[in-house]
């Protein structure tokens, strides 16, 4: 049986940091927000969607334009976003804009492409 070199090679445990890390930990409701933040960023077509509306607002029919897929894929996708509150929309007659809810949204993608780009 071949050991794993990510085990630790004296079993100790640190009481401490497990106090601290219990501490810190978040709560379930928590845990699960952030995982569907992160599935739904998980997705190409969805972080193209955030990306292009970075800069401002934008109405389904010049993103489907800008990433070359239908407006009913956009759509489908806008509403996957905007219920996760990443999105928000506002109407102006007949046409709806898509924008980022808020600037939280700006930093998370740019934060992570920061870390993509790293090396």
């Amino acid at each position: 049986m071949q050991r794993s070199t990510e085990l630790c090679g004296i079993r100790i445990i640190h009481e401490e940091r497990i106090d601290e890390a219990r501490d810190e930990a978040l709560v379930s409701k928590e845990v699960e927000s952030l995982s569907r933040v992160f599935k739904a960023m998980g997705d190409s077509t969805r972080i193209r969607l955030l990306w292009a509306l970075r800069n401002g607002e934008m109405c389904v029919c010049d993103l489907s334009a800008l990433l070359g897929v239908s407006e009913s894929a956009v759509s489908h996708q806008l509403r996957i976003l905007r219920h996760l509150d990443l999105v928000a929309k506002r109407r102006d007659g007949t046409t709806i804009y898509y924008r980022l809810n808020d600037e939280h949204v700006s930093r998370m993608m740019e934060l992570a492409l920061e870390h993509v780009r790293e090396e």
